[in-house]
């Protein structure tokens, strides 16, 4: 940097030179000090929300926060996340590279060609060439077509059954068309109505004040009431196929498990405004099966007799197999009564990763290689056979766990006792017969996740739907989430399952319940 006294020995027209110099230096230097700034702050801001977003996940933090707070932290997180990071990046590369990025446009993508289309004609007013001296008529060359999406709410419609009468003079005998069968008799809503009304509350989370509120200004008013009351019948009308569904999942040998918490109104001789803590209790068939169901069932404790009243344990009917489960003691409390136990793997691994993601620690990083292994290995062999998927197991998986476990035996008498890494190794070693239960059971997961996945609509539920208003409410509500998350999970679009069923159900016969399970289901012709 020039002193002073050199600055003044120049020439003026080199001091002025010099200045000009200094001057941008000077400016410059003020510019990256004040992008290292932002860049500095924006970087603590991500740093924030990825810690809030990975305590979001946590049962910790996801019981200090109200439905709606939850809900609103688990909306915003990934786009500011997303923002801050852009942000990040354009202060980074400078002004050429954010003049690039903002030039860049998304490419269109062409509108679904099943959609019906209407054609809005557009033609000139005149078509006569009014060029002097010509006064011809124009040829047609073609045309250019220009697609707009369009979107109406739902709108009512009256759908009229008009019965004629018949009658003979000479017998004085009328003849007249039976009513046809209805879900609710002598009810408004048809089978399509009805249908909506489920899908739109148990898949799109939406309570019934709003659908009231989006019926209103679709051009009719429904009370609340009534919209309760029209789903109250269906989820008593569809219970004979919810337990035929139950019936189906108990034929099955492999079987997860999994429970989530909701809010439920107190009895009526102990309201007082406030709720308690009920379950949802979900079980399903693997990925690994192809008959796809699951069923839910809600239960006002997480006693561990809800589990064993659902497989029928103390009864001649009780379902024999391998049940996996997280590590709740109310799962492990049935193998007394003949079911194998089968316990979560990626359970055992969030151990190791809380670790690693915390406090960097060594043991959760060699960890959490070992369960990489094991997962790469089930993603090879997911396609298999049964049969095939044992074998690999065997030659595979075995090895990995005896050189894990090998691992965690000696890693134990290393670490000081009461500390997170003891706990962590603990969880595995304490539950290792259950934790490897699928090496030997080819038709056995690695996982819970599955069942997990099944549930997790029903936890962004509960911050729309607050709280069940009863116990034989949320057991109506539990019988149609069943129906309709295994039509998704089998490729059915719910709302024209659900339609097609309640139709049918009225005059299907009982005999034939079966047909109208998800699974088996297929669409009236």
């Amino acid at each position: 940097m020039i002193s002073a006294e050199q600055l003044h020995t120049l020439e003026p027209h080199t001091r002025q030179a010099v200045q000009a110099l200094l001057a941008q230096v000077q400016q410059h230097s003020t510019e990256i000090a004040f992008k290292q700034a932002l860049i500095d702050k924006l970087t603590h801001e991500v740093a924030l929300l990825r810690r809030m977003k990975f305590a979001a996940s946590s049962e910790r933090f996801a019981s200090t926060l109200t439905p709606e707070q939850k809900s609103l932290l688990e909306e915003t997180l990934d786009t500011d996340l997303a923002e801050l990071e852009r942000e990040i990046e354009r202060a980074q590369a400078g002004d050429k590279a954010k003049d690039k990025t903002e030039k860049k446009t998304p490419k269109r993508t062409p509108l679904p060609p099943q959609l019906p289309r209407h054609d809005v004609l557009h033609e000139p007013a005149d078509t006569i060439c009014h060029s002097p001296g010509c006064g011809q008529q124009m040829q047609r060359l073609g045309q250019d077509v220009a697609e707009r999406l369009d979107y109406q709410p739902g709108v009512f419609s009256v759908e009229r059954h008009v019965r004629g009468k018949w009658a003979c003079r000479c017998c004085e005998r009328i003849v007249q068309a039976a009513v046809p069968a209805h879900v609710i008799d002598k009810g408004i809503p048809t089978a399509g109505l009805l249908a909506h009304l489920l899908v739109a509350k148990f898949l799109d989370h939406l309570p019934l004040y709003r659908q009231e509120a989006i019926f209103e200004r679709a051009g009719h008013l429904i009370a609340r009431s009534t919209l309760a009351q029209w789903v109250g019948e269906c989820g008593a009308q569809l219970q004979p196929l919810v337990q035929a569904l139950a019936d189906e999942l108990r034929r099955h040998s492999v079987l997860h498990a999994d429970e989530t918490p909701v809010s439920m109104l107190k009895p009526k001789h102990l309201r007082d405004g406030k709720t308690h803590k009920a379950y949802i209790w979900s079980y399903c068939t693997t990925s690994l099966n192809p008959t796809k169901a699951v069923v839910f069932e809600f239960c006002e404790t997480r006693s561990g007799e809800n589990v064993r009243e659902f497989l029928k344990l103390q009864t001649p009917q009780a379902w024999q197999g391998t049940l996996v489960t997280d590590g709740f003691s109310g799962y492990t409390a049935t193998t007394t009564q003949g079911v194998t136990s089968a316990q979560c793997m990626a359970h055992a691994r969030r151990k190791f990763n809380d670790l690693w993601a915390n406090h960097r620690s060594p043991v959760g990083r060699q960890a959490l290689r070992y369960f990489q292994v094991l997962f790469r290995i089930e993603r090879e062999i997911e396609a298999l056979t049964s049969e095939e998927r044992q074998r690999r197991r065997q030659r595979k998986s075995r090895r990995v766990l005896a050189v894990f476990h090998r691992w965690l035996l000696a890693q134990r008498q290393l670490v000081p006792t009461g500390s997170a890494t003891m706990k962590a190794i603990d969880y595995s070693l304490k539950r290792w017969a259950q934790l490897t239960r699928f090496v030997q059971d080819g038709d056995v997961p690695i996982s819970n996740n599955w069942v997990e996945n099944q549930i997790r609509p029903i936890a962004i539920g509960r911050s729309n739907w607050l709280f069940a208003g009863s116990l034989r409410a949320g057991e109506r509500a539990a019988a149609i989430m069943s129906l309709l998350h295994s039509a998704r999970i089998n490729g059915h679009e719910p709302y024209a399952y659900m339609k097609d069923v309640l139709q049918r159900l009225p005059t299907h016969p009982a005999s034939r319940i079966d047909e109208l399970l998800p699974h088996r289901w297929t669409p009236a012709s």
